[in-house]
């Protein structure tokens, strides 16, 4: 009876998208999927959103431009022989930077302006124009709080203006708290979106379903056929995501060989020296033995080989992910271990982190995979590791080494022979033109032969 009586007043009502944001916990888990543009669209539907998203730090703490249509730098395919620079060149103050790094630097004196730049720790670029001068600012520059930063592809890049600009930042005479930047993605590719996973278009057979098929009297919704449906797609798409960072962002951890598609020079190897410990990168330096300081000078016996002065290499960045040696299952160096070796002996993993904008978040491998990696560059694998199996002999196992005992490519060694040597180094050769001798180069001479192939 008392049911009865009540007006639709007395019942609660459902509760709206302001009070819902109006958590914090839900707007920072929302808004680093939204574009900007949308954040300041719901900023402008009314003062409570304005106020909200404007007195919310964390709002606009990952920032993503790559979508950004005003950051897009085109210019027709034909220019008429440079028509548009020189139509700007009749500008005397505008340089080469200050036109490709227009359309970025336009958009960050309006964030600026709105007091919305300071609050950003996230920043990607992917596949933007961004200029040498721009990214100089957004390191050194106090108005930037950038932590996180990814310029993977981008256009119009010098690199060794950059590479200046990183040296500066992390001068031994810096400032107490600077950089700022603490994680710098540059050399892997830019990530790809996922393709849509779900239906375009309903089947015949659940396209004859009505609206009220979806309600069961034994359980409501969530027993109809519509929502078993929409189950199953999210089950495949978690398996394909699944899948897709298994086979990219965990790359390094999969023991697959190269991961680099372009190795990085020596000038970025040097300059990824100096930043250890400041400034990480989605790459790290090769630890392989030939890179230790611990060198053995001329003219005195080297034990173990590796070394000797005539084997040490400076630094190099590593591009191959490798499992632990064939025969001792690991490496000199040792196989590193997430939360166990140093941080600074793991890359940033991509895609960069969405709620954090922290170095040990952005490196953090990705639940269910491994934890354990062991990188090198070309140079410490040469002539040790197969390209086919993936396969490797450490430098403790095997030695490649001529009379000096120490590395020379192109060294003679014998093929028969299987005596280790007084430490135990094997002597016999286990890689040939990039295949290990016993499985791999056997089995392509066997295939080629006679059928026009390798050895046909």
């Amino acid at each position: 009876m008392e049911d009865a009586l009540q007006t639709p007043h007395d019942y609660p009502l459902p509760t709206t998208l302001l009070q819902l944001l109006s958590n914090s916990l839900v707007l920072g888990q929302t808004t680093p999927y939204l574009p900007p543009s949308s954040l300041l669209a719901l900023g402008a539907t009314s003062k409570s959103f304005q106020s909200l998203l404007r007195d919310t730090p964390t709002v606009f703490r990952h920032l993503d431009l790559t979508k950004v249509k005003s950051a897009q730098f085109e210019i027709p395919a034909i220019d008429h022989g440079g028509e548009i620079w020189r139509n700007v060149q009749l500008d005397e103050n505008v340089t080469e930077d200050d036109f490709y790094g227009g359309p970025l630097q336009g958009i960050f004196n309006t964030l600026r302006r709105r007091h919305i730049l300071q609050h950003v720790q996230t920043m990607i670029l992917d596949g933007l124009s961004v200029t040498s001068d721009l990214l100089s600012d957004i390191i050194i520059q106090d108005h930037f709080n950038v932590r996180i930063l990814s310029i993977r592809e981008v256009q119009n890049l010098n690199e060794r203006k950059l590479q200046q600009a990183l040296l500066y930042a992390v001068r031994p005479s810096r400032r107490e708290n600077t950089p700022k930047l603490r994680g710098l993605y540059i050399f892997g590719p830019k990530d790809t979106p996922l393709a849509p996973r779900y239906p375009q278009k309903l089947d015949d057979v659940h396209r004859q379903i009505s609206p009220s098929d979806f309600w069961s009297s034994d359980g409501g919704v969530v027993f109809g056929p519509g929502a078993q449906i929409g189950a199953q797609w999210n089950q495949k798409s978690g398996d394909t995501l699944a899948d897709e960072l298994a086979c990219g962002a965990d790359r390094w951890y999969q023991a697959g060989g190269k991961v680099l598609g372009k190795t990085p020079s020596l000038e970025w190897a040097n300059t990824m020296y100096a930043c250890q410990g400041i400034i990480s990168f989605d790459a790290v330096l090769c630890n392989g033995p030939r890179h230790s300081s611990a060198v053995i000078g001329e003219g005195k016996l080297a034990s173990p080989w590796y070394r000797s002065s005539g084997a040490h290499l400076s630094s190099r960045v590593a591009s191959h992910s490798i499992g632990g040696c064939f025969r001792c299952k690991k490496g000199p160096e040792g196989i590193a271990k997430f939360k166990q070796a140093p941080l600074e002996r793991f890359p940033l993993l991509a895609p960069p982190p969405l709620h954090s904008s922290t170095v040990k978040a952005a490196k953090t491998p990705f639940p269910g995979f491994e934890d354990k990696l062991l990188l090198r560059c070309t140079d410490c694998i040469r002539s040790r590791f197969c390209e086919n199996c993936h396969k490797w002999w450490c430098e403790d196992c095997y030695e490649i080494s001529d009379e000096g005992g120490f590395f020379v490519p192109g060294s003679t060694q014998t093929w028969e022979s299987n005596d280790a040597g007084p430490s135990g180094t094997e002597k016999n050769v286990k890689v040939h033109m990039g295949l290990c001798v016993e499985d791999c180069l056997v089995a392509e001479m066997m295939s080629g032969a006679g059928s026009n192939g390798m050895w046909g």
